[in-house]
C-alpha cells in the first residue's frame, strides 16, 4: 500500500466501529479496512453502504457481480477483482465466463460470445458505465427491455459503487492480502 497499514496504536478508533467492520468481514480486517480506518467517518459509513452494496440487494448477485468483475479488469483493480472473481464464482457464474469477461474487457468493441444474453448486457452495461460514464441510449433500452427498475437501479449502483471502490484502491496502491505490496 502506498499509505501505511492503519493500526490502533497509529490511529485510535472507536471499539463499535472495528468490530462492525470484524463482524461484516467474519473477523478479520483486509487490506482495504486498514486503509478505510485512517478516517472514522469514512470507514463507518463505507461498511454500512457496502454491506448494503454487497448483501442487501435481491438483484441477482451473478450479475452485480459480473458488473463489479467488469469495472475492476477495466481499471486495472487487481485488489477488487481478487475478490470478487470467487465471489462471482460462487454466485453461480464459471471460470469459462471470468475468461470470457476478461477477453471482453481486453477488446471491448464487440459484445461478449461466450456470456448468456443477460451476462453480456451487464457487460456491455458496466464497460460503458466505467470507460465512458455516459451509456449510449440503445444499450441502456436493451437494459430496461430486460430488467425492470428496481434491477435496473440495484444493477447500476453495484456498478457505480465499485467504479468507486476501484479508484480508492487503486489511488491508494491497496494490494491483496496475500501479495506484498
Amino acid at each position: 500500500m502506498r499509505i501505511p497499514d492503519w493500526t490502533p496504536e497509529a490511529k485510535p478508533q472507536p471499539h463499535d466501529l472495528v468490530q462492525a467492520i470484524l463482524d461484516r468481514r467474519g473477523g478479520q480486517l483486509l487490506n482495504l479496512d486498514r486503509a478505510l480506518l485512517w478516517s472514522e467517518p469514512l470507514a463507518r459509513g463505507w461498511n454500512v453502504y457496502l454491506k448494503a452494496v454487497r448483501t442487501g440487494l435481491p438483484t441477482s448477485r451473478k450479475l452485480r457481480e459480473l458488473g463489479i468483475c467488469t469495472v475492476a479488469l477495466l481499471t486495472g483493480a487487481v485488489y477488487e477483482y481478487h475478490h470478487h472473481a470467487p465471489d462471482f464464482i460462487a454466485a453461480g457464474g464459471t471460470q469459462a465466463e471470468l475468461d470470457t469477461l476478461q477477453a471482453f474487457c481486453r477488446m471491448p468493441a464487440q459484445p461478449p460470445s461466450g456470456l448468456g444474453e443477460q451476462e453480456s448486457l451487464v457487460a456491455q452495461y458496466a464497460a460503458q458505465m466505467t470507460r465512458d460514464v455516459k451509456v449510449d441510449d440503445a444499450l441502456f433500452a436493451r437494459m430496461k427491455e430486460r430488467f425492470g427498475t428496481t434491477e435496473l437501479v440495484e444493477i447500476t449502483a453495484a456498478i457505480a459503487t465499485y467504479n468507486m471502490v476501484a479508484r480508492f484502491l487503486v489511488a491508494l496502491g491497496v494490494t491483496p492480502e496475500d501479495r506484498a505490496g
